[in-house]
């Protein structure tokens, strides 16, 4: 199964980004393979409005089934959730500890959104 998870960086040991929409990037991961990629989301940064919906459809795209992220605005989390894709909701720091957290079963999938749109 892959899980998004928005980042700063471009590996395992990168740092967590606690935007969604406007995440810099997102780590793809396989927890079948154990592989994983890097997608650019600078696009999306600066967009005056719309960066959750657009991050999300991003992140459906790449046939992931769970997103994990500090913080995630309303449109984005209905995009997802009708999208059937999981929203993890955490305060860890960086990716490895969200993946670890992840598939150890202790995190807990959020009920709604919990930032108000156009969060920066």
């Amino acid at each position: 199964m892959k899980i998004a998870i928005t980042t700063t960086g471009d590996d395992l040991n990168s740092e967590i980004d606690p935007r969604f929409g406007r995440a810099r990037k997102f780590l793809i991961y396989d927890t079948e393979t154990k592989e994983y990629k890097v997608i650019d989301n600078s696009q999306n940064l600066n967009l005056p409005q719309g960066a959750g919906l657009q991050s999300a459809q991003n992140v459906a795209s790449e046939g992931a089934k769970a997103v994990i992220t500090g913080h995630i605005g309303p449109k984005a989390f209905n995009v997802l959730t009708t999208a059937k894709i999981s929203v993890y909701l955490t305060n860890l720091k960086t990716v490895k500890e969200a993946i670890d957290a992840y598939t150890a079963g202790k995190l807990e999938p959020a009920k709604s959104f919990d930032k108000e749109g156009h969060w920066i």
